[in-house]
């Protein structure tokens, strides 16, 4: 989440008035994450997240989230509504952007989760992926390994800049997954960005899942290897073997990898590390003058990256024997 657009109070005030939520009490910017525009809107009817829509997000795909949102929560996985307006409209334009307004969801994100949350977010992930299993759509993950090469394009000239030598690093990183990168394992829709910021929890228990707008198809066991990434490194790089076991023990608790999940494990961590690398290596370069964000450091993945350099088995990321 971030704030990109800014939103006229007039401009917002015709917007909302073809919605039945009440009056406006206040609204504001929420500065976190990197991909949206996001406004916390609270009204006499309750509390929402409005969603202006930038970036990387394509317009056409968004039918896809919101028809997904609305299937998940179906099959009782907490996650965001989004709200129809009075049309019977899910989506809307508002300053010049595709815009949406959801549910808002109780709860907090935890910025130093302990393993008792990574277990917990374990068990939630492999809930997402069977609740999607009869999702009818499919989505095409353009940031698999495909997409990475056109990134490094884009930032390879500059990549030195942010870490001496970084550029020949990810050009023999990628040669080197384009080798190993697995293909044939069990699939379906997964989250694609379940940080830590996109899941909240009310103690030690998930409360919710947002900010589905990577979700697309593609391994199952890929999605694992993203939140082994995100959740299990500590603040001085080093892997927790026991957040690590926990996460892994959680998933398996909802849903077992089958021995060829396994096998991909090492390769899937190394290769998420370098999906979200890149992304932010060129979010780093290009913030947009006078934008109320925080890019985040891509460094963190590259050095996420060095340490799965040397992993050979799933062992070594916490799969009990």
């Amino acid at each position: 989440m971030a704030v990109y657009t800014d939103v006229q109070d007039e401009e917002l005030a015709a917007f909302l008035a073809t919605y039945d939520i009440g009056t406006v009490l206040s609204y504001k910017g929420i500065a976190e994450g990197v991909e949206n525009t996001n406004y916390f809107l609270h009204t006499t009817a309750g509390s929402y997240i409005l969603t202006l829509y930038e970036k990387r997000v394509r317009e056409e795909d968004l039918p896809f989230f919101i028809d997904l949102m609305q299937h998940l929560a179906g099959k009782g996985l907490n996650c965001p509504l989004p709200v129809s307006n009075r049309k019977g409209e899910a989506l809307g334009r508002l300053a010049g952007r595709p815009a949406a307004i959801c549910t808002f969801l109780e709860g907090i994100a935890v910025r130093r989760p302990t393993a008792q949350h990574c277990g917990a977010l374990g068990a939630a992930l492999a809930r997402l992926h069977l609740a999607g299993r009869d999702f009818g759509r499919t989505r095409r993950n353009a940031l698999s390994i495909d997409g990475w090469p056109p990134l490094f394009a884009q930032a390879r000239a500059e990549a030195d800049t942010v870490s001496p030598g970084l550029a020949e690093r990810t050009r023999r990183e990628l040669e080197a997954l384009r080798a190993e990168w697995p293909s044939g394992l069990p699939s379906g829709i997964i989250h694609a960005d379940l940080f830590t910021d996109n899941v909240f929890f009310i103690g030690a228990e998930v409360s919710g899942l947002i900010d589905f707008y990577f979700a697309c198809t593609d391994a199952f066991a890929y999605d694992v290897a993203i939140c082994l990434n995100a959740w299990c490194f500590e603040a001085d790089g080093s892997f927790n073997l026991t957040k690590g076991r926990a996460l892994l023990a959680g998933y398996l608790s909802v849903r077992p990898l089958a021995p060829e999940e396994v096998e991909a494990l090492p390769i899937l961590c190394r290769g998420s590390a370098m999906r979200f690398m890149l992304t932010r290596l060129v979010d780093w370069l290009n913030v947009p003058p006078g934008a109320l964000v925080k890019p985040k450091d891509p460094l963190e993945y590259d050095r996420k990256l060095n340490f799965h350099r040397h992993v050979r088995h799933a062992r070594e990321l916490g799969l009990a024997a």
